[in-house]
């Protein structure tokens, strides 16, 4: 089967390695989004599903918009292609370029649809404290993940799940579940589903203010953010910005999911439900793990954080490092 294969990030390139080494498939182009300026050099840095292609020595396309370019629309036309891949690629396809291949477009998607179509389903469903999420592929359709579903594959959430582990394992399956598809939809053996509308859901873009923590939230809630956008969260110390990176809520609730060193803490310290303070505030210090604050509600330990142009760091080595002291506080970085 002759593919296109269209893809921008790292989630893409286990898929794309997969196409690449299957005799089933060859993989005739790549359609990427442009090389970007990145870190303190400034550098023009390739995406990672370049970098695969070339190591392949694939035609690699990179237009800056695809529906507009022709000679990429050309390309794709004269190409020959029994279907068109997408996973991640990052542009909106027009209704041309649906049409082209035999089979159409097959999109490979990091949520169970209809739930969390859009940009970012893998960080709003850490955020909104999912126990289960999956891959779906689906026929693309002129509209934002809303075309025919044809397979499905799911997988638990863990509590310490970040966004990066959750697209790491999501990226794996997808990889095996795009196979799986392809090979179906020649045969004739999957019927495409429509999806349900009314049962759709939506996770957009993440703006700069999905970042900023507020204490005054509960404790899971604030352990759902900073993994869900991991590593990004921020928060106010001494005046300071400084990303907060792993956490774990202090509740014997999530017992048997907490770390190790956190079980054993909640075992040994009997004192660790009746801390108190206001929201924000440093009530505790874990001997080896971290602070614990005070949240809107509840208790979470600060097990990873980073400060401005600093390495992460363990909350413990934070601690050690500030000095930190019982009655600090961490405030909304809006004041």
């Amino acid at each position: 089967m002759k593919v296109v294969f269209f893809g921008t990030p790292q989630f893409a390139v286990p898929t794309l390695e997969n196409l690449l080494n299957h005799p089933e498939f060859e993989v005739l182009a790549v359609v990427t989004q442009p090389d970007k300026r990145r870190g303190r050099g400034n550098q023009l840095t390739p995406s990672p599903i370049k970098t695969v292609a070339i190591t392949h020595n694939l035609p690699v396309w990179q237009p800056q918009r695809v529906k507009k370019d022709t000679e990429t629309l050309s390309l794709l036309r004269e190409v020959g292609a029994d279907v068109f891949v997408v996973i991640a690629y990052g542009q909106i396809l027009s209704q041309e370029i649906l049409d082209m291949p035999k089979l159409g477009c097959v999109n490979v998607h990091g949520s169970i649809l209809p739930k969390y179509r859009g940009a970012a389903p893998i960080q709003w469903c850490l955020y909104n404290g999912d126990k289960e999420t999956g891959i779906t592929t689906m026929l693309m359709d002129a509209g934002m993940d809303t075309g025919a579903m044809l397979l499905k594959a799911t997988t638990p959430i863990k509590l310490l799940d970040n966004a990066q582990d959750l697209a790491e394992k999501l990226a794996t399956i997808g990889a095996d579940l795009l196979v799986e598809t392809l090979i179906g939809l020649e045969r004739g053996e999957i019927k495409p589903i429509p999806q349900d509308n009314t049962e759709a859901t939506y996770a957009p873009l993440i703006k700069k203010e999905d970042y900023q923590l507020d204490w005054s939230k509960s404790a899971i809630q604030l352990h759902n953010q900073i993994r869900g956008f991991y590593p990004n969260c921020i928060t106010s110390f001494r005046n300071q910005p400084i990303k907060i990176t792993a956490t774990a809520p202090l509740d014997s609730t999530y017992l048997q999911e907490l770390p190790s060193e956190v079980q054993q803490y909640l075992h040994k310290e009997s004192n660790g439900s009746t801390l108190s303070g206001s929201p924000g505030e440093v009530v505790g210090i874990a001997k080896g793990i971290g602070a614990i604050a005070q949240t809107g509600d509840g208790l979470l330990i600060l097990r990873e954080v980073q400060l401005a142009g600093k390495r992460p760091q363990s909350g413990w080595d934070f601690v050690n490092g500030m000095r930190l002291r019982v009655g600090e506080v961490f405030e909304n970085i809006n004041g």
